[in-house]
This record gives structure tokens, C-alpha cells and sequence, in this order.
């Protein structure tokens, strides 16, 4: 049953060292442990009374606004404020690699750990660049400079992909946020309009060449798990509070689908006691048949979670590996 960290910085920002030493009690499967170094906000983005705000523009053009130090900001500026600019927008330059230097790294990562590439979004990359409300109006009035913004997107993460095959990694990531805690955001039929042709296209040379594919997206997605799967997804990595857990471990069964468990961290994370972590980890166990394979447990130290809960999630899950 393997383990899988993301390393946010907040974690490390609220409970500093002793993330590092739990970690360390159980390393993960996709990279080798590492110690984080404790992260500070800059000085000057912290107020007298304590409130900490900062901007930052990204590769892409974005100025993106942050509230609480250590996750995602919000965008607050947009390179594209509406569609009209669209057509003279141009996605960030690609730096020159050396594929042979970076095959011998994967080479040597593969040795004990998997290797997954990451290849970017697309909905959320849309909804970075130009406000909601000209994507999502874009989207309903099925407005063609939408799609050919999408398509220089899509190309830009061509390359990722790419560079995953030539390197021989195991695996590449893709995600985007789809649903809401209800449903899709969108009708299933409009994702299949405007969304899986351009994703079935960008994951084309990653399935040729075998590669699985971790596909991510927050909310409840069910309609189209299915069309994930036909286009190549091996494994998706979903927000579990959004669906009946059961259903969707054996709909994912079914399909050919390995989830990625991430445990709760809207309420058990967050609200619960380390007796409720504990209890969840062992349904979660038990639900995704994990002692057959097909799933792995994602760890993330998200703002705001005792660390003992912490503590308790990496315990139960180093305890149902025989650890």
C-alpha cells in the first residue's frame, strides 16, 4: 500500500520540526524523504496586526493575491481581463532541456522510488487567466476564442508530456476542479464538448508509451469518470467527502480506476479527534480494498489540522502497512 506526500508549505509554517521527525517515522513511496526547511512569510507582507497578505505574478501573467501564508492565493489581476484579449495572449516561453540528463535522473529516482511528472490544468489555468464569468459565459455560449486559448494551453503541457515519455518516467499528473460538493459544475455533456477531446489529445503520447496517468479534480465528478478512463486516466486523486465512498470505490474498481486515499480535510482533518482520524483510515482501508492494491494513501498537512491528528493519520497508515 503505498504513500504518497505533497509537502505544503503551510504545514511546515504551523507545525514547523515536528512535521519534519513524523515524516520521517514513515517515508513515502514517490520520493525519497526529505527534511523541509520551516517556512516565514516576508516581513513586509505581514501587518502590525499580525494579518499577512502578499501578491505575486506568475509565469503566466497572473497576479495572484495570498491570505493565509503557506496555500493557494486568489487571482487579482488576470493577463486576459476579457476574451477580446485572448488573441494576443501567449503562454510563457519553454526553457531548452537536456533529455538525457533528465532520463539519467529518472533512471536513478526509479531505483526505489515511482516517478510522476506533472502536466498542469487546463479549466483552472482558463479560470487564472480571464475572470469566472468570461470562462464560464465563454463555456455555455460555446464562444470559439475560448477554445483556441484552450488549445495554446494544451499545447504548452504538450511539452510536459512529452518530456515525461522521453525521460521514461512512470507516471504523469493532470487535474482540474470539475465539481462542486453536489455535482459538476458544468452539464457532462459540455465537458465532453469542450474538455475531452483537448485532455484525449494532451494524454495521447503518455498512453501510447504506456504511462499511467493521476488525474485530479475537487468535487463530485462521477458522471464522467467513465470518459476519464476511455481517454487514458489510470488513477484519480478525488475530494472523497463528495461522493458515497463506497459507490465510488466500487465504480472506480470497476472501471479500472486506483484512487488516491486522501483522507478527509474538510472534517476529519480539521474538526475531528485523532480517535476519528484513526476510525476513518481503517474504513477508508477497508472500503478501497487496499489490501489488494489499486489504491495509495496521500498525505497533506493542510492549514488549521491539530497536530495530532497528524500524527494519528501517519500512524494508522504506517500500522496497516505492517510499519
Amino acid at each position: 500500500m503505498p504513500v504518497q506526500y505533497y509537502y505544503t508549505p503551510v504545514g511546515y509554517f504551523e507545525h514547523g520540526e515536528k512535521l519534519n521527525d513524523l515524516y520521517a517515522t514513515l517515508p513515502g513511496d514517490f520520493a525519497p524523504f526529505r527534511r523541509v526547511a520551516v517556512p516565514a512569510p516576508p516581513k513586509d507582507a505581514v501587518a502590525p496586526d499580525g494579518t499577512y497578505r502578499e501578491y505575486r505574478r506568475d509565469d503566466w501573467g497572473t497576479v495572484w493575491e495570498y491570505r493565509i501564508f503557506g496555500i493557494a492565493g486568489i487571482p487579482s489581476e488576470y493577463p486576459v481581463p476579457t476574451l477580446d484579449d485572448a488573441a494576443g495572449y501567449v503562454p510563457p516561453a519553454r526553457p531548452p532541456v537536456n533529455i538525457a540528463a533528465l532520463r539519467a535522473e529518472t533512471e536513478k529516482h526509479q531505483r526505489t522510488h515511482y516517478k510522476l511528472n506533472h502536466a498542469g490544468t487546463l479549466l483552472e489555468r482558463l479560470r487564472s487567466l480571464l475572470p469566472d464569468e468570461e470562462v464560464l459565459c465563454a463555456l455555455a455560449t460555446r464562444d470559439e476564442r475560448l477554445g483556441l486559448l484552450a488549445d495554446r494551453i494544451i499545447a504548452h503541457h504538450a511539452w510536459d508530456v512529452q518530456v515525461a515519455v522521453d525521460t521514461g518516467a512512470d507516471g504523469m499528473a493532470f487535474g482540474d476542479d470539475y465539481g462542486t460538493e453536489r455535482g459538476m459544475i458544468m452539464h457532462p455533456d459540455m465537458w465532453r464538448a469542450f474538455f475531452k477531446p483537448r485532455l484525449a489529445r494532451l494524454f495521447a503520447p503518455a498512453v501510447q508509451a504506456g504511462l499511467d496517468i493521476v488525474f485530479h479534480s475537487c468535487g463530485q465528478v462521477m458522471p464522467i469518470l467513465p470518459d476519464l478512463r476511455e481517454i487514458g486516466v489510470t488513477a484519480i486523486w478525488p475530494q472523497l467527502p463528495a461522493y458515497d465512498m463506497r459507490t465510488l470505490a466500487d465504480t472506480c474498481r470497476g472501471l479500472g480506476l486506483a484512487v488516491a486515499v486522501h483522507t478527509d480535510r474538510a472534517n476529519a482533518m480539521t474538526f475531528g479527534t485523532p480517535a476519528d482520524v484513526r476510525a476513518l483510515v481503517r474504513r477508508e482501508y477497508s472500503i478501497f480494498r487496499m489490501d489488494e492494491g489499486g489504491s495509495w494513501f496521500y498525505i497533506e498537512a493542510d492549514n488549521g489540522f491539530p497536530f495530532d491528528n497528524l500524527r494519528a493519520l501517519v500512524d494508522s497508515v504506517r500500522e496497516l502497512r505492517g510499519g
